[in-house]
């Protein structure tokens, strides 16, 4: 059952277009005409008659369109303007600051395979329960039809989708965020033979509704709908909604020769001016876009589409085109180019949920900047000092605090990003917010290895979810985004990098990387780092030159480490920093109490899900049993020189 076909009962092309006769006005049906692929037609149509809209807007991305939605936005007061020309701000309720994940469900048959991390809700329902919410939520409102390639078009692994709303932020969104592809749709719809389509209404946009908000994703018709609710996380479902189906795709479709995956992409700067391509998994809020912007060269901090290519290289291209990046703790000397594009005029920025002064300049928490006295946040008027009604302090901004740009307003921004043929990405890291246990860097010795690195991300939750606190499990940060088992999506990693078709100058080196370490985990009692936010640019530039064997290593049981002359030498390269080896040898000590009982959470946590593959048991105990006999044979903390002594 296709819930939105079903309750539209548009089923031909005929009846589509005598909807848009009725519906579209004569500058909007002209533009409609220009997209002649049936399924294409018959699916907006359905959309139309489910919501109502009272007036219809299609946007083929020209710069007119652009400034009619820009204005839209403004006259609803979605956005507002800011001191700094092309700036807005967007608030969403303060209720709604991350992703409702309480109320986000696939839905699914009985017998389906559903992920153990998700929710779901049989198709009978669903469709109640869309009919009940979305029939006429669009009346009074613009409904407004996007056409969408998340990636170059051209691209093998480029998905093409429909992004149908009646938020003009969201749609102002996805044209800062993806590539418009009016004049292409059509052609990539038939030559790839799918779509994806996504329906959103924020509907009243009341705080009494967000209890009724849902977020739903349809995997066998490849459809989300989402009302109620404004965050771009829940309602721009071209991103994280629509990352799904990519994931089904690549498990269920293409196992072994793609992997869709929750990772940046950057460029690290080698000898000789060569360029090695990154490609990097964290969880949102630990880091991803500092990292990606490390690199030399960016090209994205969010999402990756990897494929095979026939060279026998891994490639990876970026389905998205911008940046929406959380803004705590971004300052100038974390990340001076970022930095530049949010407080330089000239570029086109949505702020949502900062603080905005009486100058109209927006503020966040860890700026490094003088802080405002009063100003208006997501929850209202704010001043310092201001408290809830239980007495806590009320913070300037919110930690989940977005900024939405596209990429190319970045000065290391890489023309590669719109190659359709994508970057031979040849590193491929893992990473959480780890206070206290594992290094900065350890490179997986066995392509197997590397992915459990991946399976075993322990991350602090944030703020970009609502309602979720504590310590988690962060499988590959993508764990929230695979929708079918587990087990499949594993075997799928496992395939892919044991695949015998990657050659062997393009072998990937797989490695964890942690630059959460504190204080406090080496016998310190400080809370602060173990080193700098931007020690990650060394941390980068030594697995660059391990990827081309460069540097030498200390063989460990949970991987390779870096040598204290290679990594001295580099501090002083990459950021003129001098790198003392008291320094090296708390980072690298292992501690082996801490690292078993890691192991033992993920095998206690991973004894619980059905049909894994038993390659991750295997090299988990073969971990833990190394480890224990090195705990026995030279205690509980293992520092560096004894492996330098092995050598």
């Amino acid at each position: 059952m296709d819930p939105l076909n079903t309750l539209g009962k548009i089923t031909t092309p005929d009846q589509a277009q005598n909807l848009f006769k009725l519906k579209l006005d004569s500058t909007q049906s002209a533009k409609i005409a220009r997209i002649k692929h049936p399924d294409v037609r018959i699916r907006i149509a359905n959309a139309i008659a489910l919501c109502r809209p009272s007036k219809i807007f299609i946007n083929t991305g020209s710069d007119e369109d652009k400034d009619a939605i820009r204005k839209i936005a403004l006259e609803k007061g979605e956005e507002r303007t800011l001191a700094m020309a092309g700036h807005t701000i967007h608030f969403d309720l303060a209720g709604e600051q991350g992703r409702i994940v309480d109320r986000t469900y696939y839905i699914a048959e009985p017998q389906d395979l559903v992920s153990s991390l998700a929710n779901r809700m049989p198709p009978e329902k669903a469709a109640q329960e869309i009919e009940d919410n979305m029939s006429g939520i669009m009346e009074n409102l613009t409904m407004i039809v996007g056409f969408y390639m998340r990636g170059p078009v051209g691209s093998p692994v480029a998905n093409p989708a429909l992004e149908i709303t009646s938020s003009a932020y969201i749609s102002h969104s996805a044209e800062l965020l993806y590539r418009n592809a009016f004049d292409d749709f059509d052609r990539e719809v038939t030559q790839k033979g799918y779509f994806f389509t996504n329906v959103h209404s924020e509907g009243l946009n009341r705080t009494e509704d967000l209890p009724h908000a849902r977020v739903f994703m349809d995997r066998k018709y490849q459809t989300t709908y989402a009302w109620k609710c404004t965050y771009a996380g829940n309602t721009l479902l071209l991103k994280k909604g629509n990352h799904r189906f990519a994931v089904d795709k690549a498990v269920y479709q293409d196992r072994g020769r793609e992997l869709s995956e929750h990772m940046f992409i950057t460029g690290i700067g080698g000898p000789g001016g060569r360029t090695t391509w990154c490609a990097g998994a964290a969880p949102s809020g630990c880091g991803k876009t500092t990292t990606a912007m490390a690199g030399n060269v960016f090209i994205g901090d969010d999402l990756a589409q990897m494929w095979i290519a026939q060279d026998g290289s891994i490639r990876t291209i970026n389905p998205e085109n911008g940046i929406f990046g959380i803004v705590e703790g971004l300052n100038v000397d974390g990340d001076p180019l970022l930095m530049k594009v949010l407080r330089q005029p000239g570029h086109e920025v949505i702020w949502s949920n900062v603080l905005i002064d009486e100058n109209l300049k927006p503020h966040w928490v860890g700026n490094m900047e003088p802080a405002p006295e009063k100003g208006i946040n997501f929850q209202g008027e704010w001043h310092q000092g201001k408290t809830n009604d239980k007495a806590e302090p009320i913070r300037m901004s919110h930690s989940n605090s977005r900024c939405t740009l596209a990429s190319e307003n970045l000065d290391n921004f890489s023309p590669e990003a719109a190659n359709p043929e994508g970057v031979v990405t040849r590193i491929f890291t893992y990473s959480g917010r780890d206070a206290d246990t594992m290094p900065p860097v350890w490179v997986a010795k066995t392509p197997d290895a590397g992915v459990v690195i991946g399976a075993c991300i322990v991350s602090e939750t944030t703020s970009t979810e609502v309602g979720v606190t504590g310590i988690k499990r962060a499988p590959w940060a993508n764990a929230p985004f695979i929708p079918g088992a587990l087990g499949d999506y594993m075997d799928a990693q496992f395939k892919f990098f044991n695949n015998p078709d990657i050659r062997e100058p393009f072998r990937p080196v797989m490695a964890g990387l942690n630059y959460f370490l504190t204080h406090r985990a080496r016998g310190g009692d400080s809370g602060k780092l173990l080193g700098e936010k931007r020690d990650v640019k060394v941390w980068l530039a030594w697995l660059e030159r391990y990827a081309h064997n460069e540097v030498g290593y200390l063989c460990t049981p949970i991987g390779n480490l870096p040598r204290y002359n290679d990594l001295a030498g580099l501090f002083g390269q990459i950021i003129d920093k001098d790198y003392p080896r008291s320094l090296y040898d708390m980072q690298f000590a292992l501690y082996t109490v801490k690292i078993i009982q890691r192991i033992e959470l993920q095998e206690k946590a991973y004894a619980k899900e059905e049909n894994l593959p038993e390659k991750l048991f295997e090299i988990l105990a073969a971990q833990k049993s190394a480890l224990l006999d090195l705990k026995k044979k030279i205690g509980d903390v293992i520092t560096p020189d004894y492996f330098e002594n092995l050598i």
